[in-house]
Order: C-alpha cells, then sequence, then structure tokens
C-alpha cells in the first residue's frame, strides 16, 4: 500500500522517520532533519527540503554520504551485503548479470575511479526516465566522469544520489510521472529522424526541410491529432500549428478543473464567453537541431504543451481562450543563414531575400520550400494580429549549468538577454621570436589575450553579463614568428540593452587603449546586435505563482541564449520556464537531458498557469 502525502504530514516524527527509511544509503539522517520543514505541500516540496538538509551539510558529510554507497558491480554485490533499494536498481540495470570481461572492466574503474577521487563513483542508474540504463550507457558514463575535476564529481554523486532519492522517493508515495514520461517518449521517437551523414552515426540533427525534418513536422501533427487539437496545419514556412479552440458556444458552464497537482483547487464556475472576439494564448518553441546536438532543446517546448492540451481534450474541457502551440521549424540557422525563420515568419520578418540563399549543396531556400510544397506567396499571411493574443509562453531547457548546480527543477526567466557580436583583428609587427627582445615586440596575439582576460573580468563584474571570445586565429602564424595579426570574436550579452552596451562601451575601450600602449593597431566590425527581451511582468508573475504552487523554488534567472521567444517579444507579451539539465547542462550536444520527474513539474506549472489564465478572464 502507498504512503501519501497526508499520512506523513500528520503522523508523529518517529513515525515519519520510518516511512521515509532507506531513502539515503545508510543516511537516514537527511530524511530525519527535513521533517522538520512540515507540512510539506508537495512531494517536490520534501526532496527540495532534503536537497537543503545535505547543502547545509557542508563537504565533509557530503563525502560521508558518498562513501556509504556501494560501489555499482563491487564487492558489496558479490557477497549480497546491498541494501535492498540498491539491489534492486543494480539488478534492473543488468549489473547483476554482468559477463566476466564487463565485471573485470568495472572493477578497474572503480578501483581507477576509488583512487583518483578517495570516493565510490555513484550514479542513478535507473536513468532519467527511471525505467534504467543498459551497461554500456553505465561504463561510457563511468569513463566520461572520470576525467571530471575532484570537487565537480564530489558534486556530481550528489546530484546522482538526490536523483536515486527522488525514484525512491516516488517508489515509496505511489507515484509515476505520466505526463513526464509521455513528454520523455515523444522526445525519443522524434529522435529517430536525423539526416543523412548523421543518422549513421546515431547522431542527431536536423536542418531546415531536409527529410528528416518533413518527417518530424508530420510526426508531430498526428501527435497533435491524438491530443485532441481541432486544427493542424503546416504553414508556409513549415511551422506545425495545432490550434485547440475555446468554448464554442456563446455561453457555455465550464467544467470542474482536472484533478492533478498543477491545477488549483476550487469548483466549477459558470463561464460566459462570446465567441466572437476570444483571444489566444500562444505558445511552442523549435524543432530543428543544431548539428550532432540534443533531443531536448526546443522540443521540449512542444510537447509539454501538447501534453496540457491532451489533458484538456481527455477531460472534455474549454477555456475562454483558444491555445495555440506552434511547432516552429527553423531557429538554428543551421542550413540557411536565417535564424528566427519559424517564429520570424509569426512577427512578419521573413526577409524575402533569404529565399536566394544557398546551402552546401548549392540549393537555395526557393527550391527547398518548393521541394517540400510549401506556399512562398502564403509566407506573407503568417502574420499574427498582437490584437488577438493574450501572449507568448515557452518552456525550455536551461542550456546551462545553474539550475543543475543548484538542485533545483525550475527556473523562472527574468529577461532573454540582448547581445552584440563583433569581428576583431589587431595589427602588429611580425618578427623573429629568437632575435626580438620582449621589450621591443609588438605581438598582436598578446593584446587579444589581454584583452581576452578583460573581457573575462568586466563581464563577471555585472554578475549577470556574459563575455565571450570564442574565436582567436593568428593567420599564417609560426613557432617562431612573433605574431603580427591576430583575429578573434567578441560576444558580449546582458539582461538588458543599457547594460549590454556598458560592457560593450568598456571592453571597446580597453581595446583601444591596449593597442596604443602596445604601439599597434585594431579594427572591429559589428556583425549582429539583438536588443534584450525582458519577461512581461504579470506573465512572469503567472509562472512565478505555478512554481510555488508546485513547492519548489521560485529560483529567477535571466536567459543567455536566444530563443523564440525574443521574436515574438516583438508583438506581444512573453515569458519563459526553464526546465533543469542534466550533465552540467550542457545543451547542443548529444549529452543533453533532463529527467521525465522534471517534464512532469513543467507540465504541471503549465497546466497551472493556463487555470490561472481562465480564472482571471472570468
Amino acid at each position: 500500500m502507498a504512503m501519501t502525502l497526508e499520512q506523513l504530514n500528520a503522523t508523529s516524527e518517529s513515525h515519519a522517520a520510518e516511512m521515509l527509511d532507506g531513502l539515503y544509503e545508510h543516511s537516514p539522517w537527511i530524511a530525519q532533519a527535513a521533517l522538520a520543514a512540515r507540512p510539506f505541500r508537495s512531494l517536490s516540496h520534501l526532496k527540495h527540503e532534503m536537497v537543503k538538509v545535505l547543502q547545509d551539510a557542508g563537504v565533509e558529510a557530503q563525502v560521508s554520504l558518498i562513501r556509504a554507497h556501494p560501489e555499482l558491480a563491487g564487492k558489496a554485490m558479490v557477497s549480497n551485503t546491498l541494501t535492498a533499494e540498491s539491489t534492486n536498481e543494480q539488478s534492473k540495470a543488468g549489473l547483476t548479470q554482468c559477463t566476466p570481461a564487463e565485471f573485470a572492466h568495472i572493477q578497474k574503474l572503480n578501483t581507477d575511479y576509488n583512487g583518483k577521487f578517495g570516493f565510490p563513483f555513484v550514479l542513478a542508474v535507473r536513468g532519467p526516465r527511471g525505467t534504467g540504463l543498459n551497461k554500456q550507457q553505465i561504463i561510457e558514463t563511468f569513463e566520461r566522469r572520470f576525467a571530471n575535476p575532484v570537487d565537480y564529481e564530489r558534486d556530481e554523486c550528489i546530484r546522482n544520489i538526490h536523483r536515486i532519492v527522488e525514484i525512491r522517493l516516488n517508489d515509496k508515495f505511489g507515484v509515476e510521472p505520466t505526463l513526464g514520461n509521455d513528454v520523455w517518449d515523444w522526445q525519443e521517437k522524434l529522435a529517430q529522424h536525423s539526416d543523412p551523414g548523421y543518422a549513421e552515426y546515431g547522431q542527431l540533427t536536423v536542418t531546415y526541410l531536409t527529410d528528416a525534418h518533413r518527417a518530424c513536422a508530420q510526426r508531430i501533427s498526428h501527435w497533435m491529432r491524438d491530443c485532441g487539437f481541432d486544427d493542424i496545419e503546416i504553414d508556409a514556412v513549415g511551422n506545425v500549428v495545432g490550434r485547440y479552440r475555446a468554448i464554442s458556444t456563446d455561453t457555455a458552464t465550464a467544467q470542474g478543473r482536472p484533478k492533478q497537482g498543477a491545477a488549483p483547487s476550487g469548483g466549477s464556475a459558470a463561464h460566459e464567453v462570446a465567441s466572437v472576439g476570444v483571444k489566444t494564448l500562444l505558445t511552442g518553441s523549435h524543432y530543428d537541431t543544431v548539428r550532432n546536438g540534443g533531443k531536448y532543446d526546443g522540443r521540449l517546448g512542444i510537447f509539454v504543451p501538447m501534453a496540457c492540451v491532451r489533458e484538456l481534450h481527455r477531460q472534455n474541457k474549454r477555456l475562454p481562450f483558444h491555445i495555440e502551440v506552434v511547432a516552429f521549424a527553423e531557429e538554428e540557422g543551421q542550413r540557411y543563414k536565417a535564424t528566427f525563420l519559424g517564429s520570424g515568419a509569426l512577427t512578419g520578418h521573413f526577409d524575402k531575400s533569404w529565399l536566394d540563399q544557398e546551402d552546401g549543396d548549392g540549393i537555395t531556400m526557393r527550391a527547398a520550400m518548393q521541394h517540400a510544397g510549401l506556399c512562398i506567396d502564403d509566407i506573407a499571411k503568417l502574420k499574427r494580429d498582437p490584437a488577438k493574443y493574450l501572449g507568448f509562453i515557452e518552456v525550455h531547457i536551461e542550456q546551462g549549468p545553474v539550475l543543475n548546480e543548484l538542485d533545483i527543477p525550475l527556473g523562472i526567466v527574468t529577461s532573454i538577454n540582448g547581445g552584440r557580436r563583433f569581428q576583431c583583428e589587431v595589427m602588429a609587427m611580425a618578427s623573429h621570436a629568437g632575435t626580438t627582445p620582449m621589450n621591443r615586440r609588438r605581438d598582436a596575439a598578446a593584446a587579444a589575450a589581454e584583452l581576452l582576460l578583460y573581457v573575462e573580468q568586466r563581464s563577471a563584474k555585472d554578475g549577470d553579463s556574459v563575455g565571450t571570445v570564442g574565436m582567436l586565429n593568428v593567420p599564417n602564424g609560426s613557432i617562431n614568428v612573433v605574431p603580427g595579426a591576430c583575429k578573434f570574436s567578441l560576444d558580449l550579452r546582458a539582461p538588458n540593452d543599457a547594460q549590454r552596451d556598458a560592457l560593450v562601451d568598456d571592453v571597446l575601450d580597453q581595446l583601444k587603449r591596449i593597442c596604443l600602449r602596445r604601439s599597434v593597431s585594431f579594427t572591429v566590425e559589428e556583425t549582429m546586435r539583438a536588443a534584450a527581451a525582458p519577461s512581461d511582468s504579470e506573465w512572469q508573475l503567472r509562472w512565478e505563482k505555478a512554481v510555488d504552487a508546485l513547492g519548489v523554488p521560485q529560483y529567477r534567472m535571466p536567459s543567455g541564449a536566444g530563443h523564440d521567444a525574443m521574436k515574438l517579444h516583438e508583438i506581444m507579451p512573453q515569458a519563459m520556464l526553464f526546465v533543469r539539465g542534466l550533465n552540467a547542462g550542457i545543451s547542443h550536444n548529444p549529452l543533453e537531458s533532463t529527467t521525465s520527474d522534471d517534464m512532469q513539474l513543467a507540465v504541471e506549472a503549465t497546466t497551472h498557469l493556463i487555470y490561472q489564465l481562465a480564472d482571471e478572464l472570468t
């Protein structure tokens, strides 16, 4: 019989401690200390309180906890002294059925890892989906993490321990993240489509209007139909658009809210909704990818609202507004130099000159569109009338390490950073590396390196600004020549335009000072300028209320990366929700990942926001 949160909150402290026994390996003190935060509003609240207990306990206690865990396929498994929970988890991963060669390899990894770090390797072997990693995935992760610094690896073990506990807690309380699992499964299935040159290597690459891209569009449109969307189309630029209509009669009675943790409590209410003038909530993200990218960038923001609509449809519920979910066809700019093509078409910013661009094979965008059966003449008709929309929301994997390091599942985006990019060159005097004294050199690379360090220091002063020199090149450089030229890039971003421009001014002024002092010259060409997109205060507040209702912290953060919400920001209010990523939050990479539990929270938060909006409008 599964336990309930109500029982945990109401029982004595000693009995509550017994209920939570077995979560942390041989370390009941963590759950016991977390009980001081009762009553728990949700399992997510309980999980976070335990995270806080361990964070506050300090490094020594954390290392002791790691050392309390058994090695994978180690001595404790051989001697049958694993806890019941560990036995179950290692068995599901197939570690109890290793071949002699696999067992020997894992034993060597255990020995080498312990020798380097001083504690055993800990991995949540039931994985992000909860169904178990296979032996090959475990071994690959083991080998990859061996290269981590000690401090990072200690924290990674702790994060995996919290994931182990999350799954054990779900088992105790009979909780299954079914909506999160569905979102996970949609993404796994969609990732089966990949462009030639990558698919055969198991890599995910879906660029604009390739066969794989068009197959993704068809799959998404079919799943939208299954979810109960009323209208589905693939528009003139390849966006997949699904619409779930509002209450269709002039006077209708809204049914009670769905029974799920995300929705606010309350009974039914009479809604009088005029068919004419009903507005639309717009949401979605992109389904194209970078080359050899991850499965969740963009696509998470398509499937989360799809799951919300499916639950509305299953419960025969209609709202006082339409919901429009758009799977944007292009955001990454990988095949053509036309980023945000899908969302830009909705704001009326499709540049017709793009049609004559050629890809690497000489195929113009116009030809690719015609081959895909898209009606180019209809692109102008895609522009949305902002008067008909309530706003735009987007759910997205964070694509960074912050939430992962804090062990917080959701982040509320305060602004999408504005950015400016530059191509720079320092011109100096090439000279012999052996015969030119250090005090007589005019070294272009040294000047660029000095600026690089300044960019790092100056950006850090703002706290939330970021600066990057991503390309650094000495043309025709030689090992025995003092560099006479150095080309480099500058990428400077901040949450608002004033802060961004102040950063740019300081960096370019410092470049001038460095070059003057070193008697070298320079050129600067601005190649991109994007305005910041602050979240609309009302929409951000809705996300904050939704996240708070789940019992998880309201963590506010800027987005350093660009998103489709930046384009929609030009014509309507917008706000975003981030979902924690695993593996240091890496993105645009095959290691990009998140858990079905975090996806479940994203669905619940989005559902809560939808019901907030319904309450406001009625």
